[in-house]
């Protein structure tokens, strides 16, 4: 059993780092939530193996375990470099105000940051996933129109499960959606993306017993109640399945699909970012470097010089 005064250490060691944050720091609330999270996984994780060690007797041994241990649950590098961050000021703080001798993160090496390109599929195979819908069963009248919303839109999938009825502008073929940071953006939906949720909501929604509560969301399950995250994500694997396509695909995928088919067939990438609902531009111009062969065939085609 872990040595009571090492609990009570760590957690008072963690109190008074939070009131450094705020008050010498004069972080945001939201700053100081993260940096403390980052410190609590620390703690958690010297719990778990049974150290009992206080965050003075850390060494960078434990912290290359550490760090180890949440590459291998599946940390992106930028989280992985967002933790070493929270505990740079975590033991910064510690040589400030318990003169530790030795910082341990001061030979850590973090993650090397590069931008991952997203996985896309084709048009083609979009298509071979929606064709894998049997559309006999009732649900798969919905997903058909979730799908078809989805690549027609590059909604993200918290966007597609809060997604409402009335921010559907079927006479001007527009959907207002709501993202991140609770800002609004106008996005242009395809004819054949309409058709279909005019479909599932006059011959599959409207049978629906539904909590008035949610009178409004457009996408419910046999329960009158909207769709998880969780749900989205399995009706999309196993279609993937059914359709043989060997890709790690998850609902994210039709968003990329979404931008790199839009940009690859010459739109715009001011207005591309506006469709995702980007902050900025550097965050679309990721989808213009996703398929190389694209370019390789388009210079092969078009340039003097390949042919």
């Amino acid at each position: 059993m872990r040595n009571l005064a090492i609990i009570m250490e760590w957690t008072q060691i963690i109190k008074e780092f939070s009131n450094y944050l705020k008050l010498e720091k004069s972080l945001s609330t939201n700053s100081v939530i993260a940096y403390l999270h980052d410190v609590k996984l620390l703690n958690q994780f010297i719990e778990i193996n049974n150290y009992t060690i206080s965050p003075l007797e850390i060494k960078k041994s434990h912290l290359d375990e550490f760090l180890a241990n949440i590459f291998d649950l599946g940390l992106n590098d930028r989280s992985q470099a967002r933790i070493l961050s929270g505990l740079r000021s975590f033991f910064g703080f510690l040589k400030i105000e318990y003169n530790l001798e030795e910082d341990p993160t001061n030979l850590l090496e973090g993650p090397k940051l590069r931008r991952k390109l997203p996985d896309t599929l084709s048009f083609e195979e979009i298509e071979q996933i929606i064709a894998a819908l049997d559309l006999s069963k009732p649900e798969n009248i919905r997903n058909k129109a979730i799908l078809e919303t989805l690549y027609s839109c590059g909604l993200r999938v918290s966007e597609i499960i809060g997604l409402k009825i009335s921010s559907i502008h079927f006479d001007v073929e527009f959907v207002s959606v709501i993202g991140k940071g609770n800002k609004e953006r106008l996005v242009p939906i395809g004819m054949e993306a309409l058709k279909h949720i005019q479909i599932y909501i006059e011959s599959i929604r409207s049978h629906l017993t539904i909590n008035p509560k949610y009178s409004d969301i457009l996408f419910l399950n046999r329960r009158g109640a909207p769709l998880s995250r969780v749900m989205i994500f399995l009706i999309i694997k196993d279609l993937v399945k059914i359709a043989g396509i060997n890709k790690t695909i998850s609902p994210h995928t039709f968003r990329h699909s979404f931008a790199s088919h839009l940009i690859m067939n010459g739109a715009d990438l001011r207005a591309v970012q506006l469709m995702l609902g980007h902050k900025s531009i550097t965050t679309t111009e990721i989808y213009t470097h996703v398929d190389q062969t694209y370019l390789r065939d388009a210079m092969t085609q078009f340039h003097p010089r390949f042919k």
